[in-house]
Parts: structure tokens; sequence; C-alpha cells
């Protein structure tokens, strides 16, 4: 059975609605209002309709992985994704070039 995947280009000052960020994660348009509704996905609102930047359609993505690959229930795949973020946070601030006390 052959699987598509979809590549994507980040774009931080471009936005996706509801239905783009759903069938960029292969999922109803449901399930992504579910997860909002739970706290677990956030949006940004524009003249009362759903947008979603680059780091909403990641951990979207991130939340769909867990859920199918591990069999988790949302709130267990969101917190997965809280994790995953809080690493790469840590990584870029390791990452980040020590600032230097002036003496």
């Amino acid at each position: 059975m052959t699987q598509n995947k979809m590549e994507a280009v980040l774009i931080d000052e471009e936005t996706l609605d509801l239905h783009e960020l759903a069938s960029a994660c292969a999922v109803p348009p449901a399930w992504v209002v579910e997860r909002i509704e739970a706290g677990l996905l956030a949006c940004r609102s524009s003249s009362g309709e759903m947008r979603f930047a680059s780091a909403h359609l990641v951990r979207a993505r991130r939340l769909v992985t867990t859920e199918r690959c591990f069999d988790a229930n949302q709130e267990v795949a969101a917190l997965v994704a809280d994790l995953i973020e809080e690493v790469e946070q840590l990584r870029r601030q390791l990452q980040a070039p020590a600032k230097q006390p002036r003496g």
C-alpha cells in the first residue's frame, strides 16, 4: 500500500484556513475543531474565520502522527507535542551564542 505524503514549505506570514489545515494534516475539519475546543490546538481569528500559522500546522501534524502511530488519545498526543516543543526550545537556547557580560 502506498502512502502519499504532503511536503510543505512553512512561511510564518502565510496562514491556512480550517479546511486547508485539515487537508494538510489529512484529517476532517471536525478533528481540528475538536482539538481547538479542547484547548489542545490554537488558532488566530481573522474576520471571524479561523486562521492557522506555520507553528499551528506543525503542532497539528504532531498531534495527528502521535494519535495515529501510537493509538493515543488527544490529551496524550498534546502532551507529547508539548514535550517536543519544549525540547526544541531548550535546544535553541543551547545553540544560541552565550552573552558575554560587559565589564
